[in-house]
């Protein structure tokens, strides 16, 4: 088999398709999540909790030192940055994995739920064979 025949057929194969239009729409609203955590929600708890905006919330390990210079224009010291932790953005992030979790979890939920519906219903039975048929006939007229 050619690797482009084999590939073509992986490629059309159901599931891979499927999983691809999931990593879409996945991302997706991993983005439409993101969105509205920095959008709505925390602007609301920055509101009950006294204006502060969670992105600037940090721990300054070492303050940066600012650039330098001299009256010509020479650096004299080299801009050093900060060294913080940003536990506001680790919370912001926090809040975003929380809400996809749930999400994610409604979602499994209730195809479950579907599919204990399918498997309650039972199947109908098959219909008899001609010749289960012609026994069943048979059988009705010797106990006639």
């Amino acid at each position: 088999m050619s690797v482009v025949k084999e590939f073509k057929e992986f490629a059309l194969r159901g599931n891979l398709i499927d999983t691809a239009v999931a990593f879409v729409m996945g991302a997706s609203f991993g983005k439409l999540t993101s969105s509205f955590v920095e959008g709505i929600i925390m602007p609301l708890i920055s509101l009950l909790t006294g204006s502060v905006n969670f992105n600037n919330l940090k721990i300054i390990l070492k303050e940066g030192i600012p650039e330098t210079k001299d009256a010509t224009g020479k650096v004299i010291v080299k801009a050093v940055e900060e060294v913080a932790i940003k536990y506001g953005t680790f919370i912001s992030t926090l809040i975003d994995f929380l809400i996809i979790a749930i999400v994610v979890f409604l979602v499994i939920k209730a195809i479950n739920a579907m599919k204990k519906k399918e498997e309650a219903a039972p199947a109908p039975a098959p219909e008899p064979s001609v010749t289960e048929k012609l026994l069943m006939e048979i059988r009705d007229s010797l106990k006639k």
